[in-house]
């Protein structure tokens, strides 16, 4: 049984190992339509639970500066129009998922002052579908609950004590070291691509780091970077202040959108 449950590991990690366009490696083991149609679901189910915001101004700001990101979305990654949903809640918030969906909260504007700052957010946010993120996520997530239950039949088979406290310790193991920091990984990575996705939109790239820079005022008390799914504020701003110079290659101001954030 264990010689099973491995070699199906082996086998999903081999067939499935690509690279992102950051050339970090990725394994995938599920399709885009599967990802696609779970995203258009969970999309669903959100506007149904969540109150989505009525202001005309605030929705009309949020999709311009969502329309020129995704103008430049490659069109592998999705075709067509992409959904833009206001989500009127004070969360400091935003995502992106398969299938064209983007949900903004109102929350996150009140620390994004601006379109270069708010084309930061959705840009990052895409960034996470453009390099496949969630296929990902979900791949490492099933790849460990595979080698977790090979744990637990080599265990069992070979009549090791305290089975418990081996299994409480690989379950450690896997979430801070796998799974946490390939989130980190992935939220870094995300800043990158946004970063460079905006400056290419005509969005002022140094927004990005303004942007965290104003993130860092709003989240005193975050744990420590190895105890969390993302960077420390500090990494993510010393990351965009480097690759401020290659972003900067594909803004041009002569193609910088006109989106006015409305007054409160």
């Amino acid at each position: 049984m264990k010689i099973k449950l491995l070699c199906c590991l082996a086998v999903l990690t081999l067939s499935a190992c690509t690279k992102s366009s950051t050339g970090r490696n990725q394994i995938m083991l599920f399709s885009d339509n599967e990802l696609n149609k779970m995203g258009a679901q969970s999309f669903d189910e959100m506007k149904q639970s969540q109150k989505i915001s009525q202001d005309t101004l605030l929705n009309n700001y949020v999709y311009c500066v969502a329309d020129k990101i995704t103008a430049n979305v490659p069109a592998d990654v999705h075709k067509g129009a992409w959904e833009v949903i206001v989500f009127d809640s004070k969360q400091v918030n935003a995502f992106a998922l398969p299938g064209g969906k983007i949900g903004v909260y109102t929350g996150i504007l009140n620390v994004a002052e601006n379109q270069h700052q708010l084309a930061a957010i959705i840009g990052h946010e895409v960034g996470h579908v453009i390099e496949h993120h969630s296929n990902e996520r979900m791949s490492a997530n099933f790849a460990s609950q595979i080698a977790v239950s090979s744990a637990q039949v080599l265990l069992a088979a070979n009549n090791v004590e305290n089975k418990g406290l081996w299994m409480a310790g690989l379950g450690l193991g896997v979430q801070y070291g796998l799974i946490m920091p390939y989130s980190r990984s992935h939220e870094s990575e995300a800043d990158i691509i946004g970063q460079n996705l905006m400056a290419k939109s005509g969005f002022l790239p140094k927004g990005a780091i303004t942007l965290w820079e104003n993130m860092a005022k709003v989240s005193k008390g975050a744990p420590p970077e190895f105890l969390s799914t993302h960077p420390s504020n500090s990494t993510r701003i010393s990351d965009l202040t480097r690759n401020l110079p290659k972003a900067q290659q594909y803004y041009s101001s002569s193609n910088t959108p006109n989106c006015v954030k409305p007054n409160k």
